[in-house]
Parts: C-alpha cells; sequence; structure tokens
C-alpha cells in the first residue's frame, strides 16, 4: 500500500483594501511574498494534483507558489472549496485517483484546520493547528493506504509551519 501526502496549504494574507467581495479580495503585498515563500517548502515535493478554491487569493496564491518553485500539471479549481465544511474536502480527496500520491490542497479557514485535525492522530502539532492556523500556514500530512479510505485519525501530521516572505 502507498505512502500519500497531503500538504494544505491556506491561502496567503489578503488584502482588506478593496471594495471587492469576499470571493474576488486579492492578496496584499505580505500575502505575495510569504506566498513565494511557502513556494520554496513547496517545490522539494513532486505534487500530483492540486485542488484550489476558485476565490481571487486562492488563484494569486497558487501563482506566487509556482514563482517559488513549486510546480503541478494537473491543477484543479473548485467554487465548493470556498465553502466546504471538512468533511466536504474529504469527499473530494476520496475520489482522487490513487496514481496521484501527493495532494496541495489550497483553501480556507476555518475548514482546514478542521480537516487537519480531524485527519491527523492526536500530536503536538494537532495541538498547534488547532490553536491557530495562520495565513499561508503549511501542514504535510501523510497516510498509509488508499485516498478512499482516508479517515479520522489515520493520517500522521509529519510538519506544520508558517513560511514568511
Amino acid at each position: 500500500m502507498a505512502t500519500k501526502t497531503l500538504i494544505v496549504l491556506r491561502h496567503a494574507k489578503s488584502s482588506w483594501q478593496t471594495t471587492e467581495p469576499d470571493l474576488r479580495r486579492p492578496l496584499s503585498d505580505r500575502g505575495e511574498r510569504d506566498a513565494v515563500a511557502a513556494g520554496k517548502v513547496l517545490a522539494g515535493y513532486g505534487l500530483d494534483v492540486v485542488l484550489a478554491s476558485t476565490a481571487t487569493r486562492v488563484q494569486q496564491t497558487w501563482e506566487a507558489v509556482q514563482t517559488g518553485g513549486a510546480s503541478c500539471a494537473d491543477v484543479r479549481t473548485s467554487e465548493m472549496i470556498y465553502h466546504a465544511w471538512a468533511s466536504e474536502l474529504l469527499t473530494e480527496l476520496h475520489e482522487l485517483d490513487e496514481a496521484k500520491h501527493t495532494a496541495l490542497l489550497i483553501g480556507h479557514q476555518p475548514t482546514l484546520s478542521d480537516l487537519i485535525v480531524e485527519l491527523a492522530k492526536p500530536s503536538p502539532l494537532t495541538e498547534r493547528v488547532a490553536a491557530k492556523f495562520p495565513t499561508a500556514g503549511l501542514a504535510v500530512l501523510t497516510y498509509r493506504g488508499a485516498w478512499k479510505t482516508l479517515s479520522e485519525g489515520k493520517a500522521t501530521l509529519k510538519r506544520f509551519e508558517i513560511p514568511r516572505g
């Protein structure tokens, strides 16, 4: 049974200096820098698939992550991720092709930290995620098994950091 890696990235800091609706808020300058820093971290992972919200700040986060060195040929955007509950994101993960070993999920709070805490075995890292999962927060979970059987407490949270640029 192959090991799966799920990387969860909260969008980088958005700008509040706009009259755009929430879905269309862009990144701030700091957000751009932090997303590039996250890309430097992610460049070390062979991403097989990216699942990203359609929100402007998420799309700009992915663009800046690529500037930092990460890449992936299979990028899927979904408006559902913007409004999703953790259980809905898990359903999306269950549908991934088993040939995809490393998935990056870019989305929003509080859904992302809820998903991480649900999937990961309790640890000091999960306690940190539960306390605060800030913008550009990046968590790496591993799981030995099929995507369709990923469930509560089955993954291990291997890494949690907040890249800053």
